[in-house]
C-alpha cells in the first residue's frame, strides 16, 4: 500500500525519481516497473501500478457505455493516461502534457493514496493543504458515515 508524503524534484528532461518507499511497494507486491499516469479535476496526476489500473479499467467496461457522466469521465480520466516505465535510477518521464495539466514544476509532492499515488506540484499541494484543514469537522463526519 502507498502511504506518506515525499518531495522530490524534476529534471530538465521531465524526470522525477520515484519515492524509494513506493518503489518498493512497486517491486515486491506488483512486481512491475511501470505506473500509469493521468490527470482528472485535481490539478495533480493520480498514478497507478499497473494491476491497479486494469482493475479500475475492469470497474469502467462494466458501467453504461453510453451514460453523459461515463463518456465524460472516460474522455477526462482515461484518456489522457500515459504509461510511463521506471528507469534503472527509479525515475519516470511525465509526458509534457501531464506536467502542463498539473503544474508541475521543478518541486513536486509524491503523495501515497492507498492504491494509487498523487504527484502534486509543491505550490500546488500546500495550497490545497492549507484549504483542507479547515475541514476537519465537516471531513471527520463524513468518513464516520463512510463507516471509518
Amino acid at each position: 500500500m502507498f502511504n506518506g508524503r515525499y518531495e522530490h524534484t524534476i529534471d530538465s528532461k521531465g524526470r522525477v525519481s520515484i519515492p524509494s518507499r513506493f518503489r518498493e511497494v512497486l517491486s515486491a507486491r506488483y512486481r512491475d516497473e511501470r505506473l500509469i499516469v493521468t490527470s482528472f479535476n485535481e490539478p495533480c496526476l493520480m498514478a497507478f501500478p499497473p494491476a491497479e489500473w486494469q482493475a479500475l479499467e475492469q470497474k469502467v467496461r462494466a458501467l453504461p457505455r453510453f451514460d453523459p457522466k461515463v463518456m465524460q469521465f472516460k474522455r477526462l480520466f482515461i484518456s489522457g493516461a500515459s504509461e510511463c516505465a521506471i528507469d534503472k535510477n527509479g525515475r519516470i518521464l511525465i509526458p509534457p502534457v501531464l506536467r502542463d495539466f498539473a503544474g508541475l514544476g521543478r518541486e513536486v509532492i509524491w503523495a501515497g493514496m492507498v492504491e494509487s499515488i498523487e504527484i502534486w506540484s509543491k505550490q500546488n499541494w500546500d495550497r490545497m493543504f492549507e484549504q483542507s484543514r479547515g475541514q476537519g469537522p465537516d471531513l471527520g463526519g463524513a468518513l464516520g458515515e463512510l463507516g471509518l
